[in-house]
């Protein structure tokens, strides 16, 4: 476990792929708790990443903590942008906004058309940093917190992520390329601005760019 960042407040870390960022056995609590040497240590998840999904994360290390981060996530002021290897060509740059209803049963997201229940809206913004053959890499804000939100509205524009296999026929033997680069929230106690960022992985496809 790559710890970045820690005070008495927080604590900032990269998430592995394929690692539940929940409270639960093997989780990134439990792992993070392993890395400290504290069975005991108060770590609680106020964001989460899908679990094919690495990079910044950060956890709180007490209920006041978790609950001023929580109200950022809510309020929109707390910055999360990711890096993403699409299929396709991607547009320079392009805001995308859909209506997304979440499948329980299924366990997946989808674009409608039309607003109901458990329809919500989803939004991002993205850019694209680079092409290389019929791949695009963008960098991608996001304005809403939608599960899966990312993989499902490029993929619902024909411009699947890399990796992907629940949104698309499987192409590719590579991990899901999806990494939340870059995280900003006002710290819990001091107000100040933070703001942690780290590279992804030097494997394909980002090692097709120069991240």
């Amino acid at each position: 476990m790559e710890i970045i960042y820690r005070d008495a407040d927080i604590l900032v870390c990269l998430k592995p792929p394929r690692v539940l960022s929940t409270d639960e056995p093997g989780g990134l609590p439990a792992l993070l708790r392993q890395a400290l040497g504290d069975e005991h240590a108060d770590l609680r998840t106020v964001h989460r990443l899908d679990r094919v999904v690495g990079g910044v994360m950060v956890l709180a290390r007490s209920a006041k903590s978790a609950s001023e981060l929580s109200h950022q996530v809510r309020e929109g002021t707390f910055g999360k942008e990711y890096l993403a290897v699409v299929h396709g060509k991607t547009e320079d740059r392009a805001a995308l906004c859909d209506l997304m209803y979440r499948d329980k049963a299924r366990k997946m997201s989808f674009v409608t058309d039309r607003p109901g229940k458990g329809v919500q809206e989803a939004r991002l913004r993205f850019e694209t940093l680079g092409r290389a053959e019929d791949l695009s890499l963008v960098r991608v804000e996001l304005l809403t917190g939608r599960t899966h939100q990312i993989r499902v509205q490029f993929s619902s524009r024909a411009l699947p992520l890399v990796g992907e296999r629940k949104y698309c026929q499987p192409r590719d033997d590579c991990e899901l390329a999806l990494w939340s680069h870059r995280i900003a929230f006002t710290h819990p106690t001091s107000g100040e601005r933070m703001e942690f960022s780290a590279p992804p992985p030097q494997a394909f496809p980002w090692t097709c760019f120069q991240c």
